[in-house]
Parts: C-alpha cells; structure tokens; sequence
C-alpha cells in the first residue's frame, strides 16, 4: 500500500475519492494505513487526521482517536467540535478525569451545550458518581429520548430496575427498535428474574443483527467453521450482539443450562482473544472453569489488573479459588486489594470469604464465623417466609413476586454458608452432626437440589441408612432419566449401592443397562471420548463387595470391567481406585485369608497386560498445581499406570507360581 501511494501522485481531491470509498465500504484498518502513509508525506496534514481520528474511533481504538482529535485541537484550536470528539474519545477510552477537563473547556459553548451535558453526565456515571450524574441528566431537555434513557441507566444503578424498565420501555415505544435500548430492556428483566421475557428480547436483537449484517459470522464458530476475526468495529458496538451473547449465556448459566451458555459465547461474532472485551473475557473464563482452570484463572487475573473491570470478576476470582482450594491464593488477593474489598464484596461475602479462609488454620473459629452467618440468614428466611404469606393473603401479586425473589436471594445466601459449615464435620468424618445441622435447615431447604444432593451422601456414608439414601438419590436421577449422564457419576454410583444393599438388585441392574446405553450411543459417534459414569458405577459396587470382603471374585471382576474399554475408561482417578481393590486382594491372597480360582487369577494378570499398553501416559498421581493446566508435563517413568501395572502383574504372578 506504501507503495502505491509513493509511486503514484494523487492530486488534491483524488485520494479523497479513495479515501471515501474505502469508507463506504467499512475498510478502516486499510483506510488507515494509507492515512498513516499520507500523513507522513502530505503537506496538508488536518483532513488526514480527521479521517484518520474518524477510523480508529470507528475501530473502536479510542486511545488512538483521542490522540488524533487531541493533535486536531492544537492544529485548529478554534474548532470547539474536535475539542467534543476529543472528550468523547477520552470518555470511551474511561480515561474519565481528561474527558471531564476537556468538557469544562467548552462547557459555555451555546452550539454544543446540550451535548457536552450528556458527555459530562456519562463521564459522572462512568466514575459511579449517580448524583452528580442525575444533576446533569436533569440539565437536559426532558422531551429528550437521550434523558428518558439516561433517567433509565441511573435507576438501573440504583437498583430499581423495575423503573428503569419502565423508562427504557417508554423509550423503546418512542424511538422504535434500537439494539442497545432493547438490550437495556432485556437486562432489566433479567434482574428481575424475568428470564424467558429477558430471552426473548435477546431473540430479537440476534435476528436483527444477522438479518442486517451477516458479514458479522454470527453462529458460524458454533458450527464448526473457520471464520477470521470481524474485528471491534462500530458496526459491532452497534449491533450490540456482544452484550446479548453475554446476557444469553448469563442467564442459561443461571438456569445451569451450561452446554447452552457456552454455546452462546461461541454464537457471538468471532473475535480473536486480543480483541475481546472485558465482559466476554471475564464470561469465558467462569464457564470454561470446570475444564480450563489455568486459562479462566489466567484471564481474571489479567482483568483484575485492568480499569476499569467487570465488577464480579473479584467476588469470583475468590470463591474460585476457594472452589479450587487454593485458599492461600485467595487470602493474598485479599490482602493486596483491600480497596477491592469493600467495593464489591457485600458484607455477606466477605464474611463468608473470611469463615472459609480461617477454616483451614481454626476449624473450631471457622465453625462460630458460619454459624453466626447461618444464623443471620435464617432469620432472613423466616422474614421472608412470613411476606410471602401475607402477600399471598392479600392476593397481591406485586408483593408477592419481590418476596418470593427475596426469599430465594436470602436461600441462594444460606445454603452455601450452611454446606461449609457441615464441611468442616464431614472432613473429619462425624456425618451424624452432618446430617444434624442439615436437619436444622429442613423448613427451608426441603426442595433444594443441592441440600437434598448433600443430605443423600450423608445418610449414604453412614452405611446403615441406605434406604433412606435411595429416598433421596432416586427423585435426582429421576428428574434427569432421560438424560442420564447430566447426572453425577458417583450419584449414580451410589444409588446403585444403596440399591444393592437394599436388595433392589432389579433395579441397580435397570439403572446401569440406561447408562450403558447413554454411552454407547456417544461412542457410535465419537470411540475416543472418554466416558466415566459406568466405569464409575462398577468401580464404586466392586469396591463395596472387596470391602465387605464376602465376594473378591465378584468384586475384582466388577472393577476390572468398570475400565474396558481402556482408551475411554483407563485415567488417574479411575485407575487409582482399581488398584487400591488389587492391593486389598493381594494382602488377603498373602495372608491366605481368601482363595482365588485360577481363571479369576488369570484374568487379573492379563487386565494389568491391557493396563501396560494404555496407560504409558496416564500419571498415577496430580499435583494439584498441574491440575490447573491444560498441558500437563509429561509423567516420569515410574509414575505411570503402565510402571504401576507391571509391578502388581509381577505380585500376582509371583504369587501364582509360589
């Protein structure tokens, strides 16, 4: 391109021509290396940095535009215009006090008054300052549809979304269809709750965006297609598809719909991870937590050091590494960002952060930290309880929506509190004063997923309740029958135990053929994906018979089924619960406490053959600190599945030949 303009003399005027055209045909990146070019050997330099300050704002690279109008206004310090554009690039680029300190200089032009009001009213709410913000809103003339949204933006700050859904309505009804008016809309309702009336108004915004711009590859990824970067173009920012992809997947997120969340950022247009925003960054992060833990770690450690940040993403970063256990991370992000703290931690968070990070050096703190939160959130409940009722009473439908909101925010608080609360009793096994404190909640949590989930491991590992178990296994697997493996594996695992163990051996057997079933359907169409529900499930049975010790045989050659086929079923975890059951008959077998039949001997010896071929690159163990990378380094030799297999093959043949 450099080329072309040397080598060719373009006459005042022409280049405009190009220039234009380029435009027009939204071709800002090459516009600008022309104008880059032009503006090196062009003696008149205005026009090319006007349109070069128009392209990298259109670009949205608002630190180079503001550059430009700023080089604009010392050129033509006359121009009161170029000193608005600059203001206006500082404030995109929430360089907020220059943009405010542009303002002021031409606060008291007449042509430009209303305009710089609506810039210093973004500037106030972009520093979080709603009063002063409000003060200027109020400047502007309220037949304004500009003020009706601005009105709208300071509610939804304040946390009255159900007037500024009103307000942005209205504005909605007046102006027509407007992407980021209905995506105001849509994130109202989403804070209320709303979710399907929320999705809906995504919808639109999605099929306007495709329908008017289908160079933006919208969905194309999701399928499987290459497609190169749109860039962070106007045309993109005014699409406002970014922000709908992102409350899409906030809300399937929300409603654990996780599989669709994700299918939702990957809809969005694509973009290369350089170029992403701060709200998608911070978005593909949490979804993909579960299998790219380094990477989401990485990326809200990258956006905690931005300004500004998505507000959540220092509340999360936390919890995620409580998740994660790494709570000594945890306590030092919250010693070097105490200014942090108290700006996005509620009250309640902190104190529930600050009871999980004691418990791992004072359990017995830890505990009276959660009880006195339990405790605070209990009484929250019965309050709400009690407006529900009265709004009930008084067929009030209005009150009756906030309180029930209310009363699932207070539960939403509470039974994390009380799940680390009976944490600290579960680690040192006491599951009878687990169970106890789970009684406690019983009024409030009888229908929460999560309550009951806990509730049926407890009573499942006190070995004597198995019935009850199955009382709370089954309405959970149920409720996904269809879907069978969205269920966790040791939830089915320990179902089919307890249904064993209470003589339901029909249906354990029921259960496990659906299971069988569900993954053979997936191996049809994808043999290497590792599969883990079934293996899970014959792994847990065969343990539960080795451990009761009346049945090796059986056991021994449940686990050695749970791992066939071994390139989907052969991992770390997998293959170091089968070994402890090996090891267990070997002491037996060594002891002469039990006899194998030489048929079942010779079968564990080739099972630890096939164990050699597919577990050289399988670790026997993880450091927990690799667990949280993708690429693993590869094992050394005598930690592997393979050095494992030989030796207890050797065991077993020694024992075979003595």
């Amino acid at each position: 391109m450099s080329t072309f303009i040397h080598n060719i003399q373009i006459k005042d005027g022409e280049y405009t021509k190009i220039i234009y055209m380029m435009i027009k045909e939204q071709r800002y990146i090459e516009t600008i290396h022309v104008l880059t070019v032009l503006f090196d050997s062009y003696s008149n330099s205005q026009p090319c940095l006007s349109l070069l300050a128009y392209c990298y704002f259109y670009t949205q690279d608002f630190l180079a535009a503001a550059s430009c109008y700023e080089k604009l206004v010392q050129l033509c310090p006359d121009e009161a215009i170029y000193k608005l554009y600059h203001a206006q690039a500082l404030h995109q680029a929430c360089l907020y006090q220059e943009a405010w300190s542009v303002c002021a200089s031409i606060a008291n032009n007449p042509d430009l008054e209303i305009k710089v009001k609506k810039l210093q009213a973004a500037i106030k709410y972009g520093q979080e300052d709603t009063v002063a913000a409000k003060s200027y809103v109020d400047q502007c003339p309220m037949d304004d549809i500009d003020t009706e949204i601005n009105f709208g933006c300071l509610l939804y700050q304040e946390e009255e979304y159900e007037h500024a859904l009103k307000k942005f309505t209205n504005a909605l009804q007046i102006a027509g269809f407007k992407p980021h008016l209905s995506y105001n809309v849509a994130l109202c309702y989403y804070r209320l709750k709303e979710y399907a009336t929320s999705l809906k108004h995504i919808a639109d915004i999605i099929e306007q965006g495709i329908k008017e711009h289908p160079e933006l590859s919208v969905g194309l990824t999701t399928e499987g297609i290459e497609v190169r970067s749109v860039g962070n173009t106007l045309t993109l920012h005014e699409t406002a598809l970014t922000e709908a992809f992102n409350l899409k997947a906030a809300i399937e997120y929300q409603l654990k719909n996780y599989e669709a969340a994700k299918e939702a950022l990957t809809d969005m247009p694509p973009r290369s991870e350089e170029e992403l925003d701060a709200v998608t960054l911070h978005n593909q992060a949490l979804i993909n937590m579960d299998t790219k833990p380094s990477e989401g770690f990485e990326k809200l450690q990258f956006l905690l050091q931005q300004n500004p940040f998505p507000p959540e993403t220092f509340a999360n970063i936390l919890l995620l590494y409580c998740k994660h256990q790494y709570y000594d991370m945890a306590a030092d992000v919250l010693a070097e960002n105490v200014d942090l703290t108290y700006k996005y931690l509620s009250p309640y968070l902190y104190d529930f952060l600050d009871a999980l990070i004691t418990q791992q050096t004072s359990p017995e703190e830890a505990y009276k930290k959660f009880d006195d939160l339990a405790n605070k959130h209990t009484e929250m409940l019965r309050k709400a309880t009690k407006q529900v009722q009265e709004a009930r009473l008084n067929h009030d439908e209005r009150a009756l929506k906030k309180a029930v909101n209310d009363y699932d925010d207070a539960l939403e608080r509470y039974v994390p509190v009380m799940m680390a609360q009976a944490k600290i009793f579960w680690d040192l096994e006491n599951y009878i004063q687990v169970e106890k404190i789970f009684k406690k909640s019983i009024d409030f949590c009888r229908e929460n997923e999560i309550w009951n989930l806990n509730v049926a491991h407890t009573v499942f590992m006190q070995e004597n309740k198995f019935k009850d178990a199955v009382g709370f296994y089954e309405p959970i697997v149920k409720r996904k029958f269809d879907n069978i493996l969205d269920v966790s594996a040791i939830v089915l695992a320990n179902l089919c135990v307890s249904y064993i163990m209470t003589s339901q051996n029909t249906e354990a057997e029921h259960l496990m053929k659906r299971i069988e079933k569900e993954e053979e359907a997936i191996s049809s169409n994808d043999q290497d994906k590792k599969l883990f529900h079934l293996c899970i499930v014959n792994l847990v049975i065969g343990t539960l018979y080795c451990a009761k010790g009346n049945n090796y045989e059986f056991g021994i050659s449940r686990v050695m089924k749970s791992l066939d086929p071994y390139n989907q079923k052969l991992g770390t975890d997998t293959w170091y619960y089968a070994k402890r059951c090996f090891l267990s008959l070997f002491e037996q077998l060594a002891k002469q406490l039990v006899v194998l039949n030489d048929n079942t001997l010779q079968d564990c010896i080739q099972f630890f053959e096939h164990c050699e071929v597919y577990g050289r690159d399988i670790p026997t163990q993880l450091d927990p600190l690799v667990e949280l990378q993708e690429m693993a380094p590869m094992p050394k030799a005598k930690d592997t599945v393979t050095y494992e297999a030989r030796y207890l093959k050797a065991l077993f043949l020694k024992y075979q030949m003595s």
